[in-house]
C-alpha cells in the first residue's frame, strides 16, 4: 500500500542528496548522510524485529488459546481470532520485506513479489478494518437488539462471516496485483535512477492521486463512519437501559449489561488503536501521491514517515496487549499458555472451571421473574458467548 517509501529514503540511504531544490539540511555533508544512513538502519532494524517478535509471540499465542479451549470458542473470540491470523501474514511477509528496504536502494524482489507482496498487505489491512466493522455490528445486535435469539448454529455462520471477510479482502486487493510493476525511476543525482516498485500505472499523473483516495476511503474513512454509527446507537441504548431497567430484575440485568459494555470496550479499543496506527501512514501516503513528483527531503519529513511506517506495522501486535489487559479470562489463558508442567496444567484447569461457573452464575434462574425469562430466553445463548472473551 505504500510503495513510495523507497523513493522517499533513497536519498539518505544512499547517502545523496541529489540536487533537489529543497533545502536538504544538515546532512548535505558525507558525514551528515553517513549518520542518518547509519541511525535509520539500525533503528528501524531493531524496531521490526521487535514488532515481528513481539507480533509472532502475541497472536500465535491468542489463536492457540482460542482453538485449544472449548470455553473461549465464542463469537467475538472467532472474529478476534481471523484478526489475528490477518496480523501474522503481516508480520511474516510484509514487515521483513519493508525493513529489507533500509540496506537497499532498489527493488530486489523481482516482478512477482512486486505484485504480490502489496495484495498481502492490502488483505491483512482489509482482514482487519473489515472484521472490526463486523465486531461492531456484532456487538450493536447484541446491545441494541437483545431479543433476537442466537442459535447455537451462530458459531458456524460467524465463521461464514469470516471467511467471508477474507474472501472481499482478497478479492479487494487484486487490484494491486495486475498494477503493480517494478519500474525505473530517477534518483537525485545526475542521471541517476534506481528500480522500484510502484502500485499502479505511471502514465498518468492522477493514478497515484486515485489510488491513494480509494485505500483511504475504503479501508480507513467508510468503515469508521460505519462503526461510528454503531457505537452511537451503543451508548445511546446503554444509557437508557441504565434509567429503564426494572427494580426486580436489576440485579441480572446489570450483569448482562456489565458483560455487553466490557465487550464492547475492547472492540472500540480495538478500532481505536486500529486508526491510530493507520491514520498517519493514510495520511502520508496521500500527501506523497498528491506531490509525486516533489521530493522533500527535510529531517522533519524522514521522521515522520518512518514513524508512520512503525505505527502502521505496530498494528499487528497491539491487540494481544489490549485484550490481556481488558479480559481477565483472555490474561489467566495467556499466563498459562507462557508456563510449562503441572503448574500450567492446574491453572488451565481452573480457569475453565472459572469460565464454566461464570457462565452459570449469568444465566437465568428459574426464579426470575416473569419479564426476565422471555428476555433471557431470547439471548441465553449470548449470555455464554459473551462471558467466554
Amino acid at each position: 500500500m505504500d510503495d513510495e517509501l523507497l523513493s522517499d529514503l533513497s536519498p539518505f540511504l544512499s547517502g545523496d542528496p541529489g540536487n533537489s531544490t529543497e533545502d536538504p539540511g544538515w546532512w548535505a555533508t558525507s558525514g551528515g548522510t553517513e549518520t542518518v544512513h547509519l541511525v535509520v538502519r539500525c533503528v528501524m532494524t531493531s524496531v521490526y524485529i521487535l514488532i515481528i517478535t513481539v507480533g509472532l509471540l502475541g497472536n500465535i499465542t491468542l489463536v492457540k488459546i482460542f482453538i485449544t479451549n472449548s470455553a473461549m470458542r465464542s463469537v467475538p473470540n472467532i472474529f478476534i481470532s481471523s484478526l489475528a491470523v490477518g496480523d501474522l501474514l503481516l508480520l511474516v511477509t510484509c514487515v521483513p520485506v519493508d525493513a529489507f528496504r533500509f540496506f537497499s536502494e532498489e527493488w530486489v524482489f523481482g516482478e512477482a513479489a512486486c505484485k504480490l507482496i502489496p495484495v498481502i498487505q492490502l488483505t491483512s489491512v482489509g482482514v482487519s478494518v473489515f472484521t472490526l466493522t463486523a465486531l461492531s455490528a456484532d456487538r450493536y445486535k447484541a446491545i441494541v437488539n437483545p431479543m433476537d435469539i442466537q442459535t447455537s448454529s451462530a458459531v458456524f455462520w460467524t465463521c461464514l462471516k469470516a471467511v467471508s471477510i477474507w474472501l472481499l479482502s482478497v478479492l479487494l486487493a487484486i487490484p494491486e496485483a495486475v498494477f503493480s510493476q517494478v519500474v525505473s525511476m530517477q534518483g537525485h543525482g545526475a542521471n541517476a535512477t534506481f528500480m522500484n516498485c510502484v502500485p499502479y500505472p505511471m502514465s498518468n499523473q492522477m493514478h497515484p492521486k486515485i489510488h491513494s483516495v480509494m485505500i483511504f476511503l475504503v479501508y480507513f474513512l467508510i468503515p469508521l463512519v460505519i462503526i461510528s454509527v454503531y457505537y452511537y446507537h451503543i451508548a445511546r441504548t446503554l444509557m437508557k437501559s441504565a434509567h429503564d431497567m426494572p427494580g426486580e430484575v436489576q440485579e441480572h440485568t446489570r450483569r448482562q449489561i456489565e458483560t455487553r459494555k466490557r465487550l464492547a470496550k475492547i472492540v472500540l479499543v480495538f478500532v481505536g488503536l486500529f486508526a491510530l496506527c493507520w491514520f498517519p501512514n493514510h495520511v502520508l501516503y496521500m500527501y506523497r501521491s498528491f506531490h509525486y513528483h516533489q521530493m522533500d527531503l527535510s529531517l522533519a519529513h524522514l521522521v515522520i514517515t518512518l514513524l508512520a511506517r512503525v505505527l502502521s506495522f505496530s498494528s499487528s501486535c497491539v491487540n494481544p496487549f489490549a485484550l490481556y489487559l481488558l479480559s481477565e479470562s483472555f490474561r489467566r489463558h495467556f499466563n498459562s499458555q507462557l508456563r510449562c508442567g503441572r503448574g500450567a496444567r492446574q491453572e488451565r484447569q481452573a480457569s475453565y472451571l472459572h469460565s464454566t461457573s461464570h457462565i452459570r452464575l449469568t444465566s437465568i434462574k428459574k426464579a426470575t421473574p416473569t419479564a426476565a425469562i422471555v428476555a433471557s430466553a431470547a439471548n441465553g445463548s449470548t449470555t455464554r458467548q459473551e462471558v467466554a472473551l
